[in-house]
């Protein structure tokens, strides 16, 4: 099996480098960490994960959709899409490789979102096993293995280096050309880390906790619950939770006049805002109560309904960790299935 040793890492960032620009995590200020384009001086983060997740490199917060120029009654309407060079992203968690997969579900899907489509096809993920996770997360609940993530690459931490697989026909292709940089190693090692993996996701305290009262077609059972009166009053509607989530996907889209052109730009939103899905006739959800009920639904009940149950959450606890009044969807799933709620 491909290995790959700590003191050949940066060969393999330098090897890689010369076919495709490589992304990774590294740490910024206030203990936190981004990614970045890897250059000869960059450090690898050896965080968990990284405060945003790498969704923003095919659903960036903001990007130009169209530009108009206006001259009397004559509209020129300027194409600004673009080929994106090919990239990878380095260190992917098992978490956020599955968020794709949640992602792709809403824009591959007919009609197709031919920008998030273009970064798709030209984006390598390599993801990395979860030799460290935390306390917040709780990934396994919706059936994603950290000691196996998605990805067309896969890294499998040990103490002195990492294992490498191709998951895909594109990894593999990317592994060969760089073949020179790996060594071979009896697969043990990595089945002994996947092992250790296992066993430190069964000790963690989200281990246990339930789903089972979310998912399809449990709608008529939750949506007026009681429940959801108590657990919003807290809310300050901040929409933090919907800007660090890997799997959130509602944006709006505005027009700017420049003076020179008009420009068309998707920005993120949030369903905790109040202006949400404002119409002429005014807002659909004009309480916090409402707005609130709404980000935990789609996430355990619509999303599972409308796409063969897959639950538009991937436990990767940034909800917890950022809430700056310790409510999260956690919080949601133990109040619904009576557990006991200290989280």
């Amino acid at each position: 099996m491909r290995f790959l040793s700590l003191d050949n890492l940066d060969l393999f960032f330098e090897k890689a480098s010369e076919f495709i620009k490589i992304y990774v995590p590294v740490d910024t200020a206030g203990n936190k960490s981004s990614y970045k384009a890897w250059s000869k001086s960059t450090k690898v983060s050896k965080s968990l994960h990284t405060t945003r997740s790498a969704k923003d490199f095919f659903f960036p917060q903001t990007e130009n959709l169209a530009e108009f120029k206006m001259s009397h009654k004559k509209i020129e309407i300027i194409d600004v899409r673009r080929d994106t060079e090919s990239f990878a992203i380095f260190g992917v968690k098992a978490c956020d490789a599955r968020s794709f997969s949640i992602l792709d579900k809403v824009y591959l899907s007919d009609p197709v979102d031919s920008f998030y489509k273009n970064r798709r096809e030209r984006g390598l993920i390599i993801s990395m096993t979860c030799a460290r996770p935390s306390e917040t997360c709780f990934c396994n609940r919706f059936g994603i293995e950290p000691s196996d993530p998605d990805g067309d690459v896969v890294f499998v931490e040990t103490a002195d280096g990492y294992f490498v697989k191709g998951k895909t026909k594109r990894g593999e292709d990317f592994l060969a050309s760089i073949s020179d940089v790996f060594e071979d190693r009896d697969s043990k090692g990595a089945d002994e880390a996947e092992q250790k993996i296992k066993e430190v996701m069964k000790k963690l305290p989200l281990s246990d906790i339930s789903s089972e009262a979310f998912g399809a077609g449990k709608t008529k059972d939750l949506f007026d619950r009681e429940e959801w009166e108590k657990l919003s009053a807290s809310c300050i509607a901040c929409g933090t939770c919907t800007f660090v989530c890997p799997t959130c996907q509602c944006y709006d889209i505005k027009d700017f006049d420049t003076g020179h052109e008009i420009k068309r730009i998707r920005c993120w939103d949030s369903c905790m805002y109040s202006d949400f899905t404002k119409m002429a006739h005014g807002n659909i959800r004009n309480t916090q109560k409402e707005r609130f009920r709404q980000r935990f639904m789609h996430k355990l009940v619509y999303f599972p309904e409308n796409n063969d149950g897959l639950f538009g959450c991937v436990g990767c606890g940034r909800c917890i960790t950022s809430c700056p009044v310790s409510m999260n969807i956690v919080k949601v799933m133990k109040e619904f299935t009576g557990e006991k709620n200290d989280q």
